[in-house]
């Protein structure tokens, strides 16, 4: 079909139109926390390896994400995490700047590095269980509930050269070894576990693309030294799957009656939606969420991957056991879910399109942010993040309709602000867009709620500026800036924002994180104080 230079100018009126009209809608439209059901948990995110910092210290071994940094070029600017926002040392400070957001849980990850340092082979670490301990208790001591994921992905460098970590079925056991690990020393106090954050975006980053550890690739999708594109990355998650689900089992049969917390796993996720308004178009975005989310949380409700990625890969993706299905379906109390953008879609197995679109692995869909040049939401920080609220709705609804609504969080959404030159401290915490991004997404989310959706928590990505893997310290997510040469944290006004959003509602602001619980916190207190008087 021909396409006149009017036809495409109507389409760029047109999408300029509806992006501003969807700015303007969302701009008038004021979100509350009573709007939000009772009991709703309201929280801000991190992770270890982007926070942590003490590379080495206390008996920490080098992880992937350690050695990755220091291989030239792999991080922008060179920047590494070996002293991150120097958390470790900080913790305290940390969380009383959480405890002042009115905030009532605070989701973080544990260092499989600092617990289990060499793994099966070798000893707890207890100076990494004691670090974690001492978290778990002062939140709780504030009313802060604990929200752990076990893997964000990091883990022992030594896996990686005794087995090639993921890519082996040796993993399985490695994870579950460092799941019960932490479900002994820690799950007393700790009501909501995730297994594994985000497996598909570590899956497509590491061993599709190359850009994250272990940097795996094969063209056209990159220039790695190793791997293989198409076919790694279904390995690699078939993996993580089985090690979520053999995980999960565990804690159901061995803590979870006795420590009564809830189990789960986290997507990433993306929304799409057609390039074009054609059937072609409608039927590739509904595969994409297939082959993104679907082939995370299929197996883990319906026993196997989706239908559509069976269709097109054949005897490439592999296949589970009668045993391990039971396993995967008995696996989840609920799901998280990490939410940023919306892309467009198009079809490439009956149209032209570039080499990467044009594979199984990917679908045969090809992925953008642009329309005839016109982005689909305002852009950020992030190359393949836009702004564009109704997704937040959409991927709610999508969720809450292929699984049957079992209970979500939010585990993640947050902007980061297009990188400037030369800005100064008082320009970054003057962030007035990242308050109006999730006063958006917000108010988007109300509106799934509303529509019936079991969504039970929200955590903003994230507590404070950090170490944003291959970006590096320039991609700024935080409520509060760090200065890279003092650490010092400084509120942004989107810190502000979210405390007075938290605050002024006519819930509690600070429900407390184990209600009738006097006697666990004098074991707690009781705790504390024996280990300061052993320091």
């Amino acid at each position: 079909m021909k396409v006149t230079i009017t036809q495409i100018f109507l389409l760029l009126l047109l999408s300029l139109v509806h992006s501003f009209a969807e700015q303007r809608s969302n701009e008038g439209e004021e979100v509350e926390r009573s709007q939000f059901p009772s009991g709703f948990l309201f929280g801000a995110a991190t992770s270890s390896y982007q926070i942590e910092g003490a590379v080495l210290e206390d008996g920490k071994s080098p992880n992937n994400w350690d050695v990755f940094c220091h291989i030239p070029g792999s991080i922008k600017n060179g920047d590494t995490g070996d002293i991150a926002d120097d958390h470790y040392h900080r913790f305290l400070e940390d969380i009383e700047i959480i405890h002042s957001l009115g905030v009532n849980a605070y989701r973080f990850s544990i260092s499989w590095s600092r617990v289990l340092p060499r793994g099966r082979l070798g000893e707890v670490n207890p100076k990494g269980v004691l670090f974690y301990s001492k978290i778990i208790d002062n939140l709780l001591l504030k009313g802060i509930e604990p929200y752990v994921t076990i893997y964000h992905h990091n883990h022992p460098q030594e896996l990686e050269e005794r087995f090639g970590a993921w890519l082996s079925p040796l993993m399985q056991e490695e994870f579950v070894h460092f799941a019960e690990t932490c479900f002994e020393n820690f799950g007393d106090r700790v009501k909501y576990w995730t297994t594994i954050n985000e497996p598909n975006l570590f899956t497509e980053l590491a061993y599709l693309s190359g850009r994250y550890p272990p940097a795996h690739c094969s063209a056209p999708f990159g220039n790695c030294s190793s791997g293989n594109s198409d076919t790694e990355p279904l390995f690699v998650l078939h993996n993580m799957l089985l090690s979520h689900a053999k995980a999960a089992n565990i804690y159901r049969h061995k803590y979870q009656l006795k420590q009564g917390g809830f189990i789960g796993i986290i997507a990433n996720t993306f929304m799409y939606e057609p390039l074009r308004d054609i059937e072609l178009d409608r039927e590739a975005a509904k595969r994409a969420l297939a082959f993104y989310t679907a082939w995370v949380l299929d197996p883990l409700v319906f026993g196997d991957y989706p239908p559509e990625m069976r269709q097109y890969h054949g005897n490439e993706l592999p296949r589970f056991t009668s045993e391990e299905t039971k396993s995967l379906t008995q696996s989840l109390d609920f799901i998280g879910i990490n939410h940023y953008s919306t892309l467009y879609a198009k079809d490439c197995i009956h149209s032209t399109c570039s080499s990467d679109g044009d594979r199984a692995i990917q679908g045969f869909v090809y992925l953008t942010g642009e329309r005839h040049g016109v982005p689909i939401g305002e852009r950020t920080g992030i190359w393949r993040f836009f702004i564009v609220p109704r997704g937040m709705e959409k991927i709610i609804e999508y969720v809450k309709e292929r699984y049957n609504n079992m209970p979500m969080f939010v585990t993640e959404n947050g902007y980061s602000p297009p990188e400037q030159q030369d800005e100064q401290e008082e320009d970054l915490v003057q962030d007035a867009k990242q308050i109006e991004f999730h006063k958006a997404y917000l108010a988007a989310l109300v509106r799934a709620i509303r529509n019936g959706a079991d969504v039970r928590g929200y955590f903003i990505w994230s507590l404070m500026d950090s170490f944003e893997w291959v970006y590096g310290y320039n991609t700024r997510f935080g409520l509060y800036h760090v200065d890279r040469q003092t650490l010092r944290r400084t509120p942004k006004l989107s810190a502000r924002w979210y405390a007075k959003f938290l605050t002024n509602s006519g819930h509690n602001h600070v429900a407390d994180a184990t209600p009738g619980s006097s006697k666990i916190k004098d074991a707690i207190l009781t705790r504390l104080k024996t280990q300061k008087a052993e320091m």
